[in-house]
């Protein structure tokens, strides 16, 4: 098969490091996710990921697969509880979700850009139970593709997303989710307030590539005032990674619950919403 070439720029060109991430700790002899497509998907596209992002690190490497696994953990919790939910993945990139959490039951609706959503339709497998929708994650008509979600039950994760959106944005997006998604939850990750800042000065940069301007910020101390966006956000649960492996994930580890280091990396939260009035 001829490969393919994305044509990605700015927010979207990140989703190209974060599968190069997984890929290079797809390949380790213990990775900390399960990742097999990742490689493939890799080797399918004709880009320079080596020229654009320089050699992989396995700093970044693993945490982007811890990242991913605490994402999965959190989707399987719900799960276990609804296993006929639909699983809605908001900027789901090259993300491999539906793959690594099927229980043969879900249904899985990946809700992206139109240039991701044709990049996704082209290099993964097709299923009856997940499909991709080529709309903005801002646009919440993407939540009338859901069906019967007070029934089936529904988690959204937004994965890499919400920091490269305005404040306002974010607040729409948790507020329609706790209006239209009773009982459902929403996974999160979000930037500390120093490192979002850093990326507006357009000076950090990864090989190449330019870190895209980060809008929303929050430090994991802040975590509770997302109960504000609305009143059917009932619960605020901060999200640990998963242990890492070895050296690097020790230091992973130790980073993520240091005050004043924790804030340099993803940090992750789960949001639950009522069931309201039926």
């Amino acid at each position: 098969m001829a490969r393919v070439r994305p044509r990605l720029s700015g927010v979207p060109e990140t989703l190209l490091w974060t599968l190069y991430n997984r890929a290079y700790e797809a390949k380790q002899r213990y990775p900390v996710l399960d990742d097999p497509l990742a490689p493939r998907l890799v080797e399918a596209l004709d880009y320079p990921f080596e020229e654009r992002f320089g050699r992989p690190s396995a700093f970044w490497s693993q945490l982007q697969g811890l990242r991913s696994r605490c994402f999965d953990l959190a989707v399987r919790e719900y799960l276990a509880e609804r296993p006929r939910a639909t699983v809605v993945a908001l900027g789901d990139g090259l993300e491999t979700g539906f793959w690594r959490v099927d229980n043969g039951l879900l249904n899985w609706l990946s809700v992206d850009l139109p240039e991701v959503a044709e990049l996704r339709r082209a290099l993964l497998p097709v299923s009856d139970r997940s499909r991709t929708l080529a709309r903005s994650a801002t646009d919440p008509a993407w939540l009338d593709e859901i069906e019967d979600p007070r029934g089936r039950g529904v988690v959204v994760t937004a994965q890499g997303l919400l920091m490269y959106l305005r404040p306002p944005e974010v607040r729409a997006i948790l507020a329609a989710c706790a209006e239209r998604l009773p009982g459902g939850v929403l996974v999160l990750d979000s930037m500390g307030r120093r490192a979002a800042a850093h990326t507006l000065t357009g000076r950090w940069k990864v090989g190449g590539m330019t870190i895209p301007p980060m809008r929303w910020a929050m430090d994991p101390g802040e975590r509770d005032k997302l109960r504000g966006a609305h009143p059917a956000i009932t619960e605020v649960r901060a999200l640990r990674l998963p242990r890492g492996r070895g050296a690097t994930g020790g230091l992973i580890r130790l980073q993520s619950r240091l005050p004043g280091l924790r804030g340099l990396t993803p940090a992750m939260t789960r949001l639950r919403f009522g069931d309201g009035p039926r």
